[in-house]
């Protein structure tokens, strides 16, 4: 009992001399971390491989197709930017280049992940191929908008399955390759597909479903689903987070194309949706996996870090009080993630940076693990608020 003490001890210090760290200072010593785990990560890996999550004592590992490709080389892209590590810098070199071939094998919902989230930030780090790096980015646009259906006014998720033209509010993060390497035609789909998607995916509270099923012939709603979720009437907390950081992607990228009109509609929602946030998220500041899910609930980190990613950015492009309770949630959010609690130590996790991450409980598949795109989108959280 007396051990038990101490370690408790030790622990409620160290997040109390967390709560007082700088965000820059929370910000070097994660991205040291990651300079040293993300180097681990490759050890353990074979040619052609990328990391997925671990289960039980093994690595589990992916080929380029797997939808979260994108997320290691990204990772080594960000951690290279804020480094200057050369070694790091190789590593995002080589794994991004991994997936040169993905725009000829590959037609995806999910090439904007996959793309974007490695080639656009290789392309940041290495502005000698960035010629090179365009055409990539450009002909995944062009994948993306070949999914689009003029019918739905949006773009097809899923090819299997019981739908016929599914939909899911992930499909919201992938409009940033439209928006940011798209041609104007392809820009305004994506304008079309985030309209669509407040009309159809929100309920009233600005909670989103997981799914919409669209006829295609028609373009009417057949059903509305949370795949992932508790229930199709709860609020899975990963798809809250995609909604609240697509919604704020969108209004800052059509507020740079020009879409004026379409800025202010999609920084309304953003807003709202963080309103929605802000009032349910607990005070560590990380979801349960789903928000109404029966407790105790396990975590989910990487919803938690893709909220503290979009909240600096909100806080940014909004006004008032809510931008500073935006910040003020990010920080706890990422206080939290950087934490003993939540952050591997070196060496540990096979070279993952972040625990306790849900997949998707329904099927019990990637539960309370480490994942790729928690570390991405945690990096990236840190990467934005230690510039402002």
């Amino acid at each position: 009992m007396k051990r038990i003490t101490l370690i408790l001890g030790i622990v409620s210090i160290m997040a109390s001399s967390c709560a007082k760290e700088s965000m820059n200072s929370i910000a070097d010593r994660v991205f040291d971390l990651a300079r040293h785990q993300l180097t681990l990560l490759d050890s353990n890996l074979q040619h052609g491989q990328m990391p997925k999550s671990v289960e039980g004592d093994s690595l589990v590992t992916s080929d380029i197709k797997w939808w979260c490709s994108g997320f290691y080389p990204g990772s080594l892209c960000l951690t290279a930017l804020r480094t200057h590590d050369l070694q790091v810098a190789a590593l995002a070199d080589k794994y991004t280049h991994y997936l040169d071939t993905l725009v000829r094998a590959k037609n995806s919902h999910d090439i904007g992940f996959m793309l974007n989230c490695s080639f656009g930030n290789h392309l940041l780090l290495f502005p000698e191929q960035a010629a090179a790096d365009s055409v990539v980015l450009r002909e995944g646009a062009d994948k993306l908008a070949a999914r689009f259906s003029p019918v739905t006014g949006t773009t097809r998720s899923w090819d299997h399955g019981k739908w016929k033209f599914p939909v899911i509010i992930d499909n919201m993060m992938n409009l940033e390759l439209l928006m940011k390497f798209g041609t104007p035609e392809q820009r305004e789909m994506a304008v079309s597909h985030a309209d669509r998607t407040i009309a159809n995916h929100f309920r009233d509270d600005y909670t989103t479903w997981h799914v919409v099923d669209y006829d295609p012939e028609t373009g009417a709603v057949i059903k509305k689903q949370t795949h992932q979720g508790y229930s199709d009437d709860s609020a899975w907390s990963r798809g809250q987070a995609w909604g609240l950081y697509g919604y704020t992607m969108m209004s800052e990228q059509c507020a740079e194309k020009g879409y004026a009109e379409a800025a202010a509609r999609f920084k309304a929602q953003a807003e709202n949706i963080a309103e929605m946030l802000l009032q349910r998220l607990p005070e560590d500041g990380i979801p349960a996996w789903d928000f109404d899910a029966p407790g105790p609930a396990l975590k989910d980190a990487s919803a938690g870090a893709i909220m503290a990613s979009a909240f600096v950015r909100l806080a940014t492009i909004t006004d008032g009080k809510l931008a500073g309770r935006c910040m003020s949630m990010a920080k706890k959010q990422l206080r939290t993630l950087a934490s003993p609690e939540y952050l591997c130590e070196k060496g540990e996790c096979y070279g993952f940076i972040l625990k306790h991450s849900v997949g998707n409980m329904p099927k019990n598949g990637e539960v309370d693990v480490p994942l790729t795109y928690a570390d991405y989108y945690f990096l990236e959280a840190l990467m934005r608020i230690s510039e402002k």
